[in-house]
């Protein structure tokens, strides 16, 4: 900036007077200035309203340019150089100790930052603008080298599933078997109904006498005390039935109305994903959670996940567990989740098995998870070499590695060399969580974000929805693998069960990916499967070869239909897979596309869009942007709508 005739201004802190100042507009910028001349509400005087927390390794100016970028209204120049000036006091204090003076004006901060000069000979200061409160609680995150992350529940964490979810899945599935002539297909559509008749058993024992009969032993519910939560609900006592081997947890949304019991599945290795997140006593991620559902059954879904309130303390559910409407009108947002400005949006990823029902603006930071489908593919959580969720963990991982790489080599370094005599675009780029997370395709293979025949939880006219897409599996991708994203943060350990750890190398000599073809042949004949409605099984047997001692076969709806081998598990999974796509292609190609069409004209027809005692449909089928979750509205029974 040019030397020119500043405006003159008197600076106070509270009603203190520090000392006269000259303050000079910053044009051209991206903050939303008023016109040219200075921010503040009486051009002729600064009102500092306090300092903000001094920081422990982040200079306010790297604060800023991350959660506020290039937000630059003005600079400030004090007249005097007397160093026993008030003004001079405060600059000198706020530089050393790494903290700013914060001018408060409606919901908008001025953060007055000391910087070093090359010339003047006097206290001087940039001021940048930030929404109200977000500068200090970005500042601790990144003290702390802790980013936020917001969790999805409905078919990304759990499924559950109350007596009417089930009955209508059960009728629509037993309709479709009676109509359906292929044996192979009416075999995976019986082992599938055979998996809802049990839990809607299970969950009728626990209705009717708070006790099931589960391997032989009766299991009786325990009575478990819910904390209040201020404002919203009470304390309460849930009669809870936790089948920990299995995933399962039987529990009551209200305890005094026995329609509204629910059996829940927990999707497995979440213990993994919740172990890192606040691993060594330290805490890597602030967690969030964003659903379609209603409160209460949201608040007892995530009881259920984090029982223990490792991850949100009881004091931060009001604000932490953010319910949105469902609808082709509303959609998810980061700025909804962050709504009290606790954080950034760049700051910040998720884990969701729908990436429509985001704003487009937040669909960069989303990881797609495929959906947790425990009773039409119950293998599918294992059939990968890492499970969904510690997939799940080591993206988190690499982000965060990421992004304080980032933050650190390029944002931190390159903030200490700015001077105030510096141009607004010398400043350099900040660090953005989407910049470390590989975008997902939602029609990818990996993330085959389509339901089986009957959809798992508790959905509906939604389901139908994305049942009636088109089929066509020549358009469907494989998933960059995002395990694989570079990981340096110096206090982050290297996952040992990464499954590409030891290659950091993404692409041949050829730039096609080294890593990607495996989980490829796998997650196509998955989808295969799941469109064909056959089971897909892996069975290792002992090898015959001592240098390839491994071998698996594939079983197709029971039938082998390929086999491998190789020197080590995965190698040899891989290599079945891939023998058992050749022999797909060869005998079935004939089979699939009219199974695969039929599947889509079958499933037009089951009526899964019914209300139950948590459930009512807030949509029509034909809105393509709420992909995702009809979850429970605020009713008590089934009579309550």
């Amino acid at each position: 900036m040019g030397r020119r005739v500043g405006i003159s201004c008197k600076v106070y802190h509270g009603d203190m007077f520090l000392g006269e100042a000259e303050a000079f507009p910053i044009s051209n910028n991206n903050s939303s200035s008023k016109g040219q001349g200075l921010p503040f509400p009486n051009s002729s005087e600064i009102r500092i309203d306090h300092l903000a927390p001094p920081s422990e390794r982040c200079p306010p100016l790297s604060v800023l340019q991350t959660i506020s970028p290039f937000a630059v209204r003005c600079k400030v120049q004090a007249k005097s150089l007397s160093e026993l000036s008030l003004l001079h006091r405060l600059y000198l204090s706020c530089f050393q100790e790494r903290k700013s003076a914060v001018v408060v004006i409606g919901n908008e901060e001025l953060h007055l930052v000391a910087m070093p000069s090359k010339v003047e000979k006097v206290s001087c200061f940039w001021c940048c603008s930030v929404q109200t409160g977000r500068y200090t609680s970005c500042l601790g995150m990144l003290n702390l080298r802790c980013l936020a992350i917001v969790f999805d529940l409905d078919e990304t964490l759990i499924v559950a599933n109350t007596m009417k979810s089930f009955e209508d899945r059960i009728e629509a599935l037993s309709r479709r078997i009676d109509g359906e002539n292929d044996p192979i297909r009416v075999s995976g559509m019986s082992a599938e109904l055979k998996r809802y008749i049990e839990d809607k058993d299970l969950l009728k024992q626990y209705i009717e006498m708070d006790t099931v009969s589960e391997g032989g032993r009766s299991i009786s519910a325990q009575n478990e005390e819910v904390p209040p939560v201020p404002g919203i609900q009470e304390k309460i006592v849930r009669p809870i039935i936790r089948l920990l081997e299995r995933n399962i947890v039987l529990t009551r949304i209200n305890p005094e109305n026995r329609d509204t019991s629910v059996i829940v599945r927990l999707r497995p290795a979440w213990e993994d994903l919740r172990s890192y997140l606040t691993a060594k006593g330290r805490r890597r991620f602030e967690v969030y959670v964003c659903t379609m559902a209603e409160r209460d059954y949201a608040l007892e879904m995530w009881r259920l996940l984090d029982p223990d309130a490792h991850l949100i303390s009881s004091k931060q559910l009001v604000d932490r567990v953010v319910c949105v409407k469902s609808g082709k009108n509303f959609h998810k947002s980061l700025q909804h989740v962050f709504q009290d400005s606790v954080c950034h949006p760049r700051m910040a990823m998720v884990i969701d098995d729908r990436l429509q029902v985001w704003d487009d603006k937040d669909q960069p930071r989303v990881h797609v998870v495929p959906p947790f489908t425990p009773y039409y593919a119950p293998q599918a959580e294992m059939a990968n070499a890492v499970p969904v969720l510690c997939v799940a963990r080591n993206v988190a991982c690499n982000v965060r590695g990421g992004f304080f790489k980032e933050f650190d080599e390029n944002l931190l370094q390159k903030i200490y060399e700015v001077n105030y005599e510096n141009e607004i675009v010398d400043l350099p780029s900040a660090p953005d969580v989407s910049n470390y997370l590989i975008s997902e395709d939602v029609n990818s293979a990996q993330n085959n974000n389509r339901e089986g025949p009957v959809v798992e939880g508790m959905t509906g006219s939604e389901a139908e929805h994305r049942m009636n897409r088109p089929v066509n599996i020549s358009d469907e991708r494989q998933t960059k693998p995002q395990t694989l994203l570079n990981r340096s943060s110096p206090d982050d350990e290297m996952l040992v069960d990464q499954p590409f750890a030891s290659n950091r190398n993404l692409c041949n000599e050829s730039g096609q990916s080294n890593l990607l073809a495996p989980s490829i042949f796998i997650s196509v004949l998955q989808e295969i499967g799941r469109r064909c409605d056959s089971k897909v099984d892996f069975r290792f047997i002992n090898g015959s070869n001592k240098d390839l001692q491994y071998s698996v076969e594939v079983l197709f709806s029971s039938e082998k239909i390929g086999i491998g081998m190789g020197r080590t598990m995965k190698e040899a999974q891989s290599q079945a897979a891939e023998n058992a796509l050749r022999n797909l292609a060869r005998d079935y190609v004939s089979f699939i596309a009219p199974v695969a069409s039929g599947v889509d004209t079958e499933i037009t027809k089951h009526p899964c869009g019914n209300e139950n005692g948590f459930l009512k449909e807030n949509y029509s089928s034909q809105d393509e942007s709420a992909k995702k979750e009809d979850l429970p509205v605020a009713s008590t029974s089934e009579n309550s709508k």
